[in-house]
Formats: structure tokens, C-alpha cells, sequence
């Protein structure tokens, strides 16, 4: 979605866009629909950005077919990168259409919306875009020029709609914090993977006060030399755990989705919402058996014990299964580290995938405080501010059934959720406007952020 360097081979395939990267369709969506009603057009505009396998095109279908807000219909333009195609998504925007919308697609990457729309618009959705961004455009300045240009292709008082990965609850992602790790696999996903993201990846990482050290027994150890017998006790910035605990989960649905594990889980439809307990993250897992043989049969056969066969498939509780796929991701980390045939051809899919990608860049406070600074700075006659003019207009979408594991597989995890942020083109001559986003940003920016935000205002008189 982001640049000519994006990997789209992996992240462009049916399996991943259809399947995998299509989910989430009314909480993609949710910001969208506020954004539709409050905007000022009778028959909006609506761009999303990167719809992927179109689950959010597919929700706002069904939205316009039973509410019948708009007379005729909003608009809706799709842009996604060159050479992406979706089976699912042409069904969305079939159906979005046949709900009384207009939905077309156009080709091309995020940075150049400018160019891709003949006039502004009244809202910009886009989930984990600023993050593809960062990681495969540029870094800070591929994400500043894309803010730049948001406010460019959105008329006054039109809203972006943004959802991503949420950070964390610190003032910085490079506060310095602690963190304990005895699960022999996630000892051995620290060995391969943060060497690998540090050198590889796109990430602010770089001062010497963002130094990792690792220490076991006392002794301080190389990541790459950790030994995964002997728990580990690291000391780094707070935004290095957020990837190691971002990346894992990643890469475990990826393992499962493979079926290289001897079982694949249902993680999409259904059977996959089999909550015990939903609030609290409970889920019953389904599940279906696959062929691979390098496992030893006692792990499969004990996973069977504790499971009930049901209809063609089996289904376990959801905490047994998490025990027993952590012991057979470590089995599988280890032929990976060996690059083992098909082990190391997943974790390598993986890696190329999603392996050096930066989830959280910023935190929220700096996430607010960049968008309103740099939007700004647009080349634009008549300047204007993205930010939120709500309290509301921010808000956050927990991850209840990761956020359980996590609390299992760790001593202090961080919170596993989705931050979302509805900012409005805000004209820098409407004061009351500005004064109702000020307002807002006081809620969650510090004094440092809002002073930076109130400069960059008031710098063009």
C-alpha cells in the first residue's frame, strides 16, 4: 500500500488478502460511518485506502442497504497498490453498488492519493496504513510527506479516519523498561527475530540509549546467543517489546494459517467467534488436523486427548491450545533456525511478510501531535489542521483473546489492542474549531506535543 519497495508477492496473495488480512469488517468501518455523519455533502466522497480483501467495503454495503442514509448513495473510491487483486473485494464493491453506492477502484500507492484524485474529498479511511508507510516508504519522512498530503485531497472540514496498531501507555516508545521471559519459545523468537528486525527493519532504534542487553544468570548475553533454556531478563526500550510481542502473534497465526504445526485453526468465520467467555477473552478453538509428520506423534496425540471431536473437525479450549501451540512453535522455531526445509520456508514467508515491519512507531501523544504539526505544512493556500475535534474522536478496540495469552506468556505484557483516531480538516481560520481540537488533544498529548501543535498554527499567522 505504501511504496515501490513494498513486498507485495506474500502480502498480495488470495491466501493472505482474502483470508488472513480480511477481517475486522465494522471496526475498520466504524470511524467511516461517523465520519459520513458529519460530514456536510448530502452525497459524500468516501476514499479508502488499502481495502484489502474489502471486509470494510463489504460492512459499509450493508450498512447503506438496511439505514438508507444518503438519497443516492455515498461514493466510494478504492485505491490499492498496483498488482493487488481480490476476489472478495470485487464481491464487496458489487454489493456496495447494489446497495445503492458508487464504488470504483483505482491503482497506485498511498504517497501519491494526490495524484489519484481528480478533486477533494469529504473522508479518507485507512487501517495500518501509516505503519506500511514507515516501514516500507521512507521511514519518518515517507509518514511526514504522506501527512503532508492528506490534507491536500480532503475539503475543508472533511475527516481522516485512521486505525493501527496501538502503541503503548508511556511518553515514549524509547523509555527504557523490563521484561522477563521464561517460554522456551519466545526465548528462541527473541534469538531470531530482533536481531534480524534491528538490522533489517525500519525502526527509530538507533541511540545509543535504546541499547538491548539481554542477561542470563546474571551474565550479560548477545540476543542472537541466548540460550533458550535459562529464562531471560531484558532491559530496552518499551517500543522493542511492543514489536517482539506485536511479531510473535503475528507469527503464530501465520504458523497456523500454514498448517505446518500439524493443525490449523478456524480464525476466520463462525467457529471462530466460539467465545466461553468473550469479555474476558475465552475462546472454544476449532480446529482441523493436517498431514505434517515432523512433529513427534505425542504432541499431536496429547492435543487430541484433551480435544472433543465435532462434526469434521475437533474443538478444545482455547487456554489448552494455546499451551500446546506454544510447545510446537518451539519445536518448529528450531528447524527454522536451521532453515529446515518446510519450517524455514514459513518462517522465511513470514519474515519477508511481516518480519520487518514497525507496528508502533509512535506513540498516541505523538501520533496526534505529528498529523496536526506536519498537516500544517501542506501546499495548500488555505491552511489546515488534522486533529480530532471530539473526545470521542479518539478511542481504542482491545484484543481480549490476545490479551489473555499474553497475560499467560509473560509476567508484564503490554496491552495487545487497536487505536483509532477520527481527525478532521480543520481550516486554520476557524477558530472555535481549533479551540474545540486543542481541547481534545489536551486529553492525550503532553505540554511538550501541544505547544508543538499551537506553533504550528500560529506560524502562518
Amino acid at each position: 500500500m505504501s511504496g515501490s519497495t513494498f513486498s507485495t508477492m506474500l502480502k498480495t496473495s488470495a491466501g493472505y488478502i482474502d483470508i488472513a488480512a480480511n477481517a475486522h469488517g465494522e471496526e475498520k468501518a466504524f470511524l467511516a460511518l461517523q465520519a459520513l455523519k458529519r460530514v456536510r455533502d448530502s452525497n459524500p466522497h468516501l476514499v479508502e485506502v488499502g481495502p484489502g480483501g474489502g471486509s470494510a467495503v463489504a460492512y459499509l454495503a450493508s450498512q447503506l442497504a438496511s439505514d438508507g442514509h444518503h438519497s443516492n448513495g455515498p461514493s466510494l473510491t478504492l485505491v490499492e497498490v498496483p498488482g493487488v487483486a481480490s476476489g472478495s473485494l470485487v464481491q464487496a464493491m458489487d454489493e456496495f453498488n447494489r446497495a445503492g453506492g458508487n464504488c470504483r477502484l483505482v491503482t497506485g500507492f498511498a504517497q501519491d492519493i494526490g495524484t489519484l484524485l481528480g478533486e477533494p474529498v469529504d473522508v479518507i479511511s485507512a487501517s495500518a496504513l501509516l505503519h506500511e508507510v514507515y516501514s516500507y516508504g521512507g521511514g519518518y519522512n515517507g509518514l511526514h510527506a504522506m501527512i503532508r498530503t492528506l490534507p491536500t485531497v480532503l475539503r475543508p472540514h472533511g475527516m481522516f479516519a485512521y486505525r493501527d496498531v496501538y502503541a503503548v501507555k508511556a511518553s515514549s516508545l524509547h523509555d527504557r523498561s523490563l521484561q522477563t521471559y521464561t517460554s522456551r519459545s519466545w526465548i528462541k523468537f527473541l534469538r531470531m527475530f530482533v536481531p534480524q528486525y534491528l538490522h533489517e527493519g525500519t525502526h527509530p532504534y538507533h541511540s545509543a540509549a535504546d541499547h538491548i542487553v539481554c542477561r542470563q544468570n546474571s551474565r550479560i548475553v548477545p540476543a542472537d546467543q541466548l540460550d533458550e533454556h535459562t529464562a531471560v531478563v531484558v532491559t530496552a526500550p518499551v517500543g522493542i517489546f511492543r514489536e517482539v510481542q506485536r511479531h510473535y502473534v503475528t507469527l503464530r497465526d501465520h504458523v497456523w494459517r500454514s498448517g505446518v504445526l500439524g493443525f490449523t485453526p478456524h480464525l476466520e468465520g463462525p467457529l471462530a467467534g466460539d467465545w466461553i467467555d468473550a469479555k474476558h477473552g475465552h475462546k472454544r478453538v476449532h480446529y482441523a488436523l493436517t498431514d505434517t509428520d515432523w512433529l513427534p506423534a505425542s504432541q499431536k496425540s496429547t492435543l487430541l486427548a484433551l480435544s472433543e471431536h465435532y462434526l469434521d473437525h475437533y474443538t478444545v479450549d482455547g487456554d489448552i491450545f494455546d499451551e500446546c501451540t506454544d510447545i510446537a512453535l518451539n519445536a518448529f522455531l528450531s528447524l527454522a533456525e536451521q532453515d529446515d526445509g518446510e519450517c524455514g520456508q514459513v518462517w522465511q514467508s513470514w519474515v519477508t511478510r511481516e518480519g520487518r515491519e514497525t507496528y508502533a512507531y509512535m506513540t498516541l501523544d505523538g501520533l496526534l501531535a505529528a498529523v496536526a504539526v506536519h498537516s500544517t505544512e501542506a501546499a495548500q493556500d488555505d491552511r489546515t489542521v488534522l486533529m480530532p475535534v471530539r473526545v470521542t474522536d479518539v478511542l481504542r478496540r482491545d484484543r481480549a483473546y490476545y490479551n489473555r495469552y499474553l497475560r499467560r506468556a509473560l509476567p508484564n505484557p503490554l496491552r495487545d489492542a487497536k487505536q483509532m483516531v477520527l481527525f478532521s480538516n480543520v481550516p486554520a481560520t476557524d477558530s472555535r474549531a481549533l479551540g474545540e481540537g486543542m481541547q481534545c488533544l489536551q486529553q492525550w498529548c503532553s505540554k511538550g506535543n501541544l505547544a508543538r501543535v499551537y506553533s504550528a498554527i500560529n506560524s502562518g499567522g
